[in-house]
């Protein structure tokens, strides 16, 4: 019976727990007079082992065996043990190693969207109840500025390619994104990719991005990277001549 057996060093111990199980170590505190049984149903959580299916091990602070806690009525202390020392856990059962911590095994949860919404103590709940991400007040006057900016951008961007025409010569100069381009004008209007009016260009280089498609729709064809889509504002129309690299000129 436990009442046989006497703690014969401090009260409590720090030890390191590992296990044939897992792959990390544990470093865990108990208490000297709890007994070898009931620290097996404690290693349970930590090892991944079953209490009835488990076999410990005290090992010294340099991985040397000092033998076996094989008695489940003995107190902990009842056995050399110390700070510093390691309990090893061995499992006896058919579990592999890594299965303890393999969380694709476990069934993800997923609570449906009208529980959520219920939910008085969630993130969402919180952010509601102080107005903050998708939930934060917007200033009516605020939200009317940027609405009308938006249709003033809108608005002059159509009235400048009303004024190009598919075919016509052009100059891009795009701000901070030197140099200055030269090409003809493919396509003009709006596009999937982005809202807004955009003007196609085919450039005399290969200094485009694509060959006139984004995103699988085709607006012009052109060859690989001397297709390029830039805003109304960027381009100019005019009478330019097609724009030869240095090599082409010294020919």
């Amino acid at each position: 019976m436990s009442g046989e057996f006497q703690v014969i060093t401090q009260a409590y111990v720090n030890v390191f727990i590992t296990s044939t199980l897992t792959s990390f170590e544990a470093e865990k505190r108990f208490a000297k007079d709890v007994t070898i049984g009931t620290l097996k149903s404690k290693l349970e959580l930590i090892s991944g082992s079953n209490a009835s299916s488990m076999k410990l091990q005290l090992m010294d602070k340099e991985g040397k065996l000092v033998g076996a806690l094989d008695n489940d009525e003995a107190l902990l202390g009842s056995y050399p043990v110390d700070d510093g020392m390691k309990i090893h856990v061995i499992d006896n059962s058919e579990k592999t190693k890594g299965e303890f911590e393999d969380v694709s095994q476990v069934e993800k949860y997923e609570i449906p969207d009208e529980e959520y919404a219920k939910r008085s103590d969630s993130v969402r709940a919180f952010k509601l109840k102080h107005k903050m991400g998708q939930f934060k007040e917007v200033d009516p006057e605020e939200k009317a500025r940027k609405e009308a900016e938006q249709k003033a951008a809108l608005e002059l961007e159509e009235n400048l390619i009303a004024k190009m025409a598919v075919g016509s010569r052009c100059e891009v100069n795009v701000p901070n994104n030197p140099p200055v381009k030269r090409g003809t004008v493919m396509y003009l209007g709006k596009t999937d990719f982005k809202p807004g009016y955009w003007v196609g260009v085919q450039y005399d280089e290969p200094l485009g991005k694509n060959n006139g498609s984004v995103k699988g729709k085709k607006y012009f064809t052109c060859e690989e990277k001397y297709g390029g889509f830039v805003k109304p504002q960027n381009v100019t129309v005019g009478d330019f001549p097609v724009q030869l690299d240095e090599e082409m000129d010294e020919m």
